[in-house]
């Protein structure tokens, strides 16, 4: 009971930070969007942001928001067909079926509580494949230090070719060089990090005969050196080139899902490839942020890209949520699903 209420509890409270930030963006766009009606001279009750998002959401053009959905479902199977690629490296055979359900479900999840898909992911696989989870979780952590890799080249583009604007905007808002050189400065701090980050690794060391030779210290030994097996499965491949592809071919899909979303909605179709890549890392930060599927978060990074191409608050509030509704809610809760339903029905034996 207890634990139930844990994990009622975990889903509530990150829940409620996106719906929190989705609320806040939501009360910025629409005091600026009366601002607006107030300047055309249109009466305050006839000018309503959520009638405005629900009815660009109605009218949008769904066959490039169905071109969408199938991009990101090839970029799943990608992700599968290299995951499978990892696994055999180290001595198994997974059915692809399980592969890719098991990561559909990992969206699924991610919704509820961020972060917890990967371990959910896991823990699936090893039951339907008789794969040992920690080996599992060795193969994901890999995928997932891949996905830094690209999210990495694809900033570092976005601020080779994302002009001027782009550049001024990551120098006011973020910048990392003042924040870094913050923390430096608070000398204190930062030895007192690492004196005890030493000390513990000393006092792991003066024990280690004995952590090797208790129950416990061997069990977690072991659960490192099947992490360790899984995260270098990479280096035995079948196909190094193979593997490339696959995660260049991910990336590369994701940047066309933003693209072609653009002529889906009427106010953005205008828009360009460069300016494609430059909201793409911005909904790719917003993601990344703990709230389910990037919400609020999302919606907030892609209004402040959109702004910069001169795209209002409230339509780049619009796209943002036809981006977000079809993809992270619709998609993933839907194949989510199906995937709960299928897995266990041809895994009985």
């Amino acid at each position: 009971m207890r634990q139930h209420l844990t994990k009622i509890a975990k889903v509530s409270i990150f829940f409620a930070v996106g719906i929190i930030i989705l609320y806040l963006v939501y009360q910025r766009q629409n005091v600026a969007f009366q601002a607006d009606c107030a300047l055309k001279g249109i009466a305050a009750e006839q000018c309503s942001l959520l009638n405005k998002i629900i009815e660009d959401i109605s009218n949008a053009n769904y066959f490039w928001v169905v071109i969408t959905m199938v991009l990101f479902m090839t970029t799943n199977l990608f992700r599968a067909l290299r995951w499978k690629m990892m696994l055999q490296a180290i001595g198994y055979q997974p059915r692809l079926i399980n592969l890719f359900g098991t990561i559909m479900i990992n969206y699924l999840a991610n919704l509820g509580i961020p972060r917890s898909g990967e371990v959910i992911r896991a823990g699936l696989i090893s039951q339907y494949e008789d794969i040992p989870v920690e080996k599992a979780l060795g193969t994901i952590f890999t995928d997932r230090i891949f996905d830094v890799i690209m999210l990495a080249i694809v900033i570092g583009l976005a601020m080779l070719i994302g002009g001027s604007d782009f550049i001024a905007y990551l120098d006011e808002n973020i910048n990392l060089g003042q924040k870094l050189n913050a923390l430096l400065q608070n000398r204190m701090l930062f030895m007192g990090l690492i004196v005890l980050g030493l000390g513990f690794l000393a006092l792991i060391w003066r024990k280690r005969k004995a952590i090797y030779g208790s129950v416990i210290g061997q069990k977690i030994i072991n659960l490192l050196k099947g992490f360790a097996d899984g995260v270098q499965s990479v280096r035995h491949v079948s196909s190094i080139s193979l593997f490339i592809f696959y995660t260049v071919a991910i990336w590369v899909l994701y940047y066309f899902m933003m693209y072609l979303a653009f002529f889906s909605f009427l106010p953005t179709a205008h828009l360009g490839p460069i300016a494609g890549l430059v909201v793409f890392v911005f909904g790719s930060l917003g993601i990344l942020i703990p709230t389910p599927g990037g919400m609020g978060s999302y919606h907030y990074l892609v209004g402040e890209a959109l702004a910069m191409y001169g795209i209002s608050g409230a339509d780049a509030f619009s796209f943002a949520n036809i981006v977000f509704f079809s993809i992270q809610l619709f998609v993933n809760i839907f194949f989510g699903i199906i995937s709960l339903i299928i897995l266990p029905a041809i895994n009985k034996d």
